[in-house]
């Protein structure tokens, strides 16, 4: 066992005893007969087995290493020794990799990780080019979501005259989209020569993306009480329809000041639906922030989920590059990521994040 590997294992142990603890629990009739609290302490088992399995792996490499050296310890042939110490090697190169592979089980885990998620894409400074980079990364999204075999609804959207968005609000649903898309939080920047420039000047334009996990009623409580509902007449397409009739839905969330409102749905009854499921996880996703700020001040996160004003991708054209400044990552593929080949970058946040919640386990 390495020295480090020594410092967690007191909470690999801790882990163990819970999952033993658990298996009794929901073996127990009481429990079984109170259908919500074992659901929750089987999803809870379900969440440690796949540790309890790499701790037991771990004690059987142990086991064998120990009984290896004790061999060694003995009289042996040469041709013996040679095979013990040869299946000592493998073993302590095994027992490496299991070590890696537990404490990565062991980092704290993000219980927003499997939820789908709310995005909202806004063209920000650059005028009609960033709103036009705003429509070029919805684009992105939308074939990574298909290539994931995720499932994509445009809530709401505000279009440009030249082809882009001001802004567009979307729902991306499927197997743990937020493990995948919260690294995207904040503003990205492109450099390009838009259309529209005679002299061929590269001009630079950001648009923020804002990822938040929906949320449940069981992940916030928002008091009806606390929510302003105005409902106007739906302005822009949509059929002859769309103006006789009060459709348009406008939220105010009091304590926050969030506002949400929504008029692409085909009723007001809908359009309520489709703004209360926007408000929940923005006042949702902005009393997270507010938590995560205070515990950013105490340990800077370098990846994190970040606000939206911070810089974290440039996507340069003429050169078909894209740079990640949040882990100084540059790739020269411009062309395969907007075409929604976001895997590489992806991991490489994924692994960075690993790595320094590794390092705060490691010394804590």
């Amino acid at each position: 066992m390495s020295s480090d590997f020594e410092k967690i294992f007191d909470k690999l142990q801790a882990a163990v005893d819970r999952y033993d603890e658990l298996n009794e629990l929901i073996s127990d009739p009481e429990v079984i007969a109170d259908t919500p609290r074992f659901m929750k302490l089987s999803k809870e088992e379900g969440s440690l087995r796949d540790l309890v399995a790499a701790y037991n792996q771990y004690k059987k490499i142990t086991d064998a290493i120990d009984e290896d050296k004790a061999m060694l310890e003995e009289k042996l042939d040469d041709d013996m020794t040679a095979m013990v110490k040869e299946e000592l090697s493998d073993l302590t190169k095994q027992d490496e990799e299991i070590e890696e592979k537990i404490k990565i089980m062991l980092l704290p885990k993000d219980p927003n990780d499997d939820k789908n998620i709310i995005m909202e894409i806004h063209g920000a400074a650059g005028g009609d080019e960033g709103s036009l980079f705003a429509a070029d990364l919805f684009s992105m999204y939308s074939k990574y979501a298909e290539k994931q075999g995720w499932n994509i609804e445009v809530v709401d959207k505000s279009d440009t005259e030249v082809g882009g968005f001001k802004e567009i609000t979307l729902m991306i649903t499927g197997s743990k989209v937020y493990s995948k898309l919260k690294y995207e939080n904040g503003a990205h920047r492109v450099q390009r020569i838009p259309t529209t420039e005679s002299a061929g000047r590269i001009h630079t334009s950001t648009a923020t993306v804002g990822v938040m996990p929906e949320a449940e009623d069981v992940d916030i409580d928002i008091d009806p009480k606390d929510i302003r509902v105005d409902v106007y007449r739906s302005s822009g397409a949509g059929g002859q329809h769309i103006n006789k009739t009060s459709s348009a839905v406008r939220m105010t969330h009091l304590p926050t000041g969030i506002v949400v409102t929504m008029q692409d749905q085909r009723s007001q009854q809908q359009n309520r639906a489709k703004a209360m499921q926007i408000l929940r996880a923005r006042v949702y996703d902005y009393y997270q922030q507010k938590e995560t700020a205070a515990y950013d001040a105490q340990r800077k996160n370098a990846v994190g989920t970040g606000d939206r004003s911070e810089r974290i991708r440039t996507y340069n054209y003429p050169q078909n590059r894209v740079t990640d400044h949040r882990i100084g990552l540059t790739l020269n593929k411009l062309d395969k990521i907007m075409n929604g080949d976001l895997e590489e970058i992806i991991d490489a946040l994924i692994i960075s994040d690993q790595a320094q919640k590794l390092e705060q386990l490691n010394n804590g």
